[in-house]
């Protein structure tokens, strides 16, 4: 490489003979070593070790880690396995759960009509013909309908049949346009692995085709990390409004576990699964019905079970959203006490997941220093008093947020 192309800024990778000439994503994949390498400590060596002048070899390698990473699994549902009808009414019982609806409907494209292919209630096998032409969503015959637009057009139609027949909640309807955004995308990436599977196994296939769908593969991957965080935001709203929060409560609890992660010094992915479970810590109040948090009198027996019970609904839950299922232990243990009293294992100490015993913190403190029905805001220094003084929370962790809120 010359002198005066690295005074100009010209990357060693993008000169490299050792990668494919004139693509600007080549780079990407032959920095993506893990860590950051700085440009100055690259040289036409280990350009060399992880170049290839074999260009087919290289693309392959290449698609195969997308298609490896980004697959199905990694979506909103595992949607390639078992009977497919099973595994859409399971998805169609789990949305109806988190909107409060009486009933939900999936419809997806086939043969350029709208054929139901997954029900709450069972029933299968009818077409729907409803126009959204500049809408997001449509309200007929008591329904309120979400398109799974993509790119490609409308792939799919999600319907629901709310328990008095009105339209959809606002919050709920937003939560419903980013599952429907999802699920498309989704899609569009199972197609999409389908398709780049075909060309792998193209011995004869050109390197045209393959630079092609990666980067499709790569933009598909950008757009679905944009609508997993969407969903996961309108989730926790979804749940604060159930909960008859006044303030984002999940949103603060997540926003002061990731304060807290930094203090800690963890590292980005870590932190960032602490922040998705701290926004999902309620998730199983998603489940419950409205009415136990509308009333502000002494809960049945039942009604206090299920409040109870709504952290192993909302594991459950979590569990059918495989992208989410790596904060799954930290929402099942964050009841857990540091000093060993508490649910559902009665883990104590170090024994208890570290994104676990943050987010215990996280939420207590939010929950101390915000407005409830029942009670005003608890001073910042006075929660920090009653928790410095507590056994059940980790006293690292409330070091930690000591220095995260400044107090």
């Amino acid at each position: 490489m010359k002198k005066d192309e690295i005074n100009n800024g010209v990357s060693l990778f993008a000169q490299s003979e050792y990668l494919l000439d004139s693509d600007p994503l080549e780079e990407i994949f032959a920095l993506n070593l893990g860590d950051f390498v700085a440009e100055h400590l690259i040289s036409e060596d280990l350009a060399k070790k992880i170049g290839s002048k074999d260009k087919r070899a290289a693309l392959k390698n290449q698609l195969k880690e997308l298609i490896s990473i980004y697959s199905s699994q990694n979506t909103l549902s595992v949607l390639s396995t078992g009977n497919s009808d099973a595994i859409y009414s399971s998805i169609a019982k789990t949305v109806m759960q988190m909107v409060d609806a009486a009933l939900c409907r999936i419809y997806l494209l086939k043969d350029n009509q709208m054929m139901l292919v997954g029900s709450s209630n069972g029933d299968m096998g009818h077409e729907l013909c409803v126009d959204f032409t500049g809408k997001d969503f449509a309200y007929e015959d008591e329904t309120t309908y979400v398109p799974m637009r993509s790119v490609a057009g409308i792939l799919g139609v999600i319907g629901i049949q709310t328990i008095d027949n009105a339209p959809l909640k606002k919050e709920y309807l937003k939560l419903l346009i980013g599952i429907a955004k999802l699920f498309a995308s989704s899609l569009k990436m199972q197609s999409l692995i389908d398709e780049t599977n075909k060309i792998l196994a193209d011995d004869s296939a050109n390197i045209t085709d393959m630079q092609h769908i990666r980067a499709e593969l790569t933009a598909l991957i950008g757009d679905l990390c944009d609508y997993q965080q969407n969903f996961v935001e309108e989730l926790a709203k979804a749940v604060d409004r159930k909960g008859q929060y006044k303030v984002s409560h999940s949103q603060n609890t997540a926003n002061l576990a990731r304060l807290i992660c930094k203090e800690l010094g963890l590292n980005e992915k870590t932190t960032d699964l602490i922040y998705y479970a701290g926004m999902l810590q309620n998730i199983g109040k998603i489940t419950l019905p409205e009415r136990i948090f509308a009333n502000n009198g002494k809960l049945s027996k039942e009604e206090l079970k299920e409040i109870q019970e709504h952290i192993k609904t909302g594991v459950n839950l979590l569990m059918n959203i495989n992208f989410l299922s790596e904060v799954v232990p930290y929402v099942n243990y964050q009841t857990e006490r540091y000093d060993g009293t508490g649910k559902p294992e009665g883990l104590k100490g170090q024994s208890i997941p570290l994104g676990s015993r943050i987010i215990a913190v996280a939420d207590a403190f939010t929950a101390m220093t915000s407005d409830r029905p029942y009670r005003k805001a608890m001073p910042v220094s006075e929660a920090i008093n009653i928790m410095s003084n507590d056994t059940k929370w980790d006293p690292v962790v409330i070091e930690a947020l000591k220095q995260a809120v400044k107090a």
